[in-house]
């Protein structure tokens, strides 16, 4: 195996299986996808380390242990169509084109969007489409969608998304409060999202997603 090959199963046998995360389709997926081709030159040895890595502009791209339990607690199948909301140089979408029907990714750099592109097709991932636009207003032309992950942190949800979610479908999100973070899954039932607790894990509070305040005089 080469280098980083080698980091790459030892990102799994050390982060990912230790986390509880032992479903094949994951843990085939994350062996396969090459991690260090898709962030910055400059944060190439830091892809296996642990830890989110910085990706500029205050965006990350999750840690491996996070990412994993938050699709291990999606429970995707085969027949899913699946939003990923923030997938940066398209890491995370060609991870979960791996175990999904579909993925529709949406980027709101442009720059990140045109190299995510090039990569998801060097890496055969011919079942991701890629849409430009604010993370905030997701994708609902290609909806609805049986899930939804969001790569990053959340202090508050835009309704806009929850109406992307299929009846039946499910949602993954970190919240955070202050430097808490706090990963719950949504399931949609009848127009209604009920939410419940997942683990603890934290992510940089993505543009759009900060909580309002209200000024009172």
């Amino acid at each position: 195996m080469s280098d980083f090959a080698t980091r790459r199963r030892m990102m799994v046998d050390t982060q990912v299986r230790p986390s509880d995360v032992t479903e094949f389709p994951i843990i085939d997926a994350m062996l396969t996808i090459p991690r260090e081709a898709f962030v910055p030159r400059d944060r190439i040895e830091a892809a296996y380390a642990g830890g989110d890595v910085e990706l500029g502009g205050d965006r990350v791209l999750l840690d491996p242990r996070v990412f994993a339990k938050m699709l291990d607690a999606l429970d995707l199948t085969n027949r899913d169509l699946v939003l990923d909301l923030g997938c940066g140089y398209g890491y995370s979408s060609a991870v979960i084109a791996r175990i999904a029907e579909a993925v529709v990714a949406v980027e709101d750099d442009e720059e990140r969007l045109s190299e995510a592109q090039g990569l998801l097709t060097e890496h055969h991932a011919d079942n991701v489409i890629l849409h430009e636009g604010p993370l905030t207003a997701g994708a609902p032309e290609h909806g609805p969608y049986d899930a939804i992950i969001v790569e990053g942190g959340v202090e508050h949800l835009p309704e806009a998304l929850v109406a992307q979610l299929k009846d039946g479908g499910r949602m993954i999100v970190i919240f955070m409060e202050k430097a808490l973070g706090t990963v719950r899954v949504g399931h949609k039932l009848d127009g209604a999202v009920t939410w419940r607790y997942a683990f603890n894990g934290t992510a940089p509070v993505l543009n759009g997603f900060e909580k309002t305040v209200d000024f009172a005089l």
